[in-house]
């Protein structure tokens, strides 16, 4: 067995870094730049919550710049990309739809209840429906609840169900509602068209997908990277394959940690980035937190979902990066009406001092994320 070579811990934070391809300045970002990243990221995860601004659009413009608010909603409507469970519900390139069709087989990973058996004819209705309107929000059907925050109405759950099972595909979106259609008038015929690769070559392709978009990930990463059942053991057999047919190389890092997998052929002695920016509290880099705790030497916390008292850094929490480390934590709410990005706390990270050059940076930073939101000034 040919021993593996050693890795700064370093080098690989530095790797994780640059290869998100955080912008350094504001810009503006044509549609087909947000297609390209999209593609390049392997997947961008979706959230709801707009406190700040959709964490989509955080993500994306943080690497490519400000871009047209209806480029994902074409995007899908075009079936240049497609939405479904990766990471968590993401939008993902139109190419990798066949990776995803054995969970659409397997209904994907929300169970929706008995509303199969308790509105046998719901499905097909839907379908008729949408058949003869065309792409429909969930809003447009009828249904009672029961109350509750889980109790969905019935045809809100067929809906789900039926874009679960790729049946429906997302079609665009009105705000932040989905907007269903027929599978077969948004995923293009050659796409669906494509065979199911078997699973060995399909875990062998979204590890290869996930090192190439993330730089540098663990065997755990890499499931974490699209939630693949049975742990760290689902992937190594694809991992052993890509590294003995020349394509992944597997690296010791001198933390002592679990070895990771690069491309091969990376350059792994890179330069500190430059960037300094505000990330989505969903951003890519941030999916694998105890990888974060050990590359970035930062304890990531989402504290959306906890009560008021129980937070340690406010409710919608932007992280900053600059450069290689990630230096403070943002709490920060958009004021839409009043045109302005309100920053309610600035939290350093522990060993981080304050300094004017910190300041100008979070400034510079703030700008960028405001102009991107829409809003017209700053208030800290």
């Amino acid at each position: 067995m040919t021993a593996k070579s050693t890795v700064s811990a370093t080098a690989v934070r530095r790797l994780a870094i640059a290869a998100q391809g955080y912008g350094s300045r504001y810009r503006r970002a044509r549609p087909a730049e947000v297609e390209a990243a999209i593609r390049r990221l392997s997947c961008v995860q979706l959230d709801s919550i707009s406190t700040v601004e959709r964490s989509d659009r955080i993500a994306l413009a943080s690497r490519i710049g400000d871009y047209p608010r209806d480029a994902v909603s074409h995007l899908l409507r075009s079936g240049r990309i497609f939405e479904y469970w990766a990471h968590e519900a993401c939008v993902l390139p139109i190419e990798d739809w066949p990776l995803f069709r054995p969970a659409m087989r397997n209904g994907g990973r929300r169970w929706y209840g008995d509303v199969e058996r308790t509105h046998p004819h719901l499905a097909e209705e839907i379908l008729t429906e949408i058949g003869e309107r065309g792409p429909l929000p969930s809003r447009h059907f009828e249904g009672a609840t029961g109350g509750g925050m889980w109790n969905w109405k019935p045809a809100k759950a067929t809906l789900e169900r039926l874009w679960n099972h790729g049946r429906l595909a997302v079609a665009g979106r009105q705000g932040f509602q989905r907007l269903y259609d027929l599978t077969e008038r948004v995923i293009p015929a050659e796409v669906l068209a494509l065979p199911d690769p078997a699973e060995p070559e399909r875990l062998r392709r979204l590890a290869l997908r996930a090192v190439r978009a993330r730089g540098v990930l663990t065997a755990a990463g890499i499931v974490e990277h699209w939630r693949l059942k049975g742990g760290a053991t689902t992937v190594r057999p694809a991992l052993a394959g890509l590294v003995r047919d020349g394509e992944l190389v597997e690296l010791e890092v001198d933390d002592g940690g679990a070895s990771v997998y690069v491309l091969a052929g990376t350059e792994l002695d890179l330069a500190a980035p430059k960037a300094a920016v505000l990330l989505s509290p969903f951003d890519n880099l941030l999916w694998d937190r105890p990888f974060a705790r050990r590359i970035l030497g930062f304890d990531h916390l989402i504290e959306v979902y906890k009560p008021a008292p129980q937070r340690q850094y406010g409710y919608y929490v932007l992280p900053f990066l600059r450069g290689d480390r990630i230096v403070g934590r943002a709490d920060l709410k958009s004021e839409r009406a009043e045109g302005r990005l309100v920053v309610k706390a600035f939290h350093r990270e522990d060993g981080v001092r304050a300094s004017g050059a910190l300041d100008d940076a979070l400034d510079r930073a703030l700008a960028r994320l405001a102009r991107t939101i829409g809003l017209a000034e700053v208030r800290r």
